[in-house]
């Protein structure tokens, strides 16, 4: 009796595996890698539309400020000296 159960246990037994040529992810796994894609296409259009924005934000702050500061420097030369010193000049 032991022997049996010997050459029963040592026995391998067949393994079924799939044919690789006709295993497909199937309608399931098409729609779930489509989502993905139109996920991820959504996500970087909308990082390339914020960047963008960004940009556009930091010329026209840095055109403000030029204009500002030109503003400043015409004030500032229309000045009279007079008018912020009023002492005489010593002699």
């Amino acid at each position: 009796m032991l022997p049996v159960i010997v050459a029963l246990a040592t026995t391998p037994s067949p393994v079924v595996t799939p044919d690789e040529s006709i295993v497909t992810p199937g309608p399931l796994g098409f729609a779930a890698i489509a989502f993905i894609a139109i996920a991820v296409f959504l996500l970087v259009w909308d990082m390339l539309r914020r960047i963008r924005r960004g940009r556009y934000r930091e010329e026209v702050n840095a055109e403000l400020d030029a204009e500002e500061q030109a503003r400043a420097a015409a004030t500032a030369s229309e000045t009279d000296d007079e008018d912020v010193d009023p002492t005489p000049p010593r002699r």
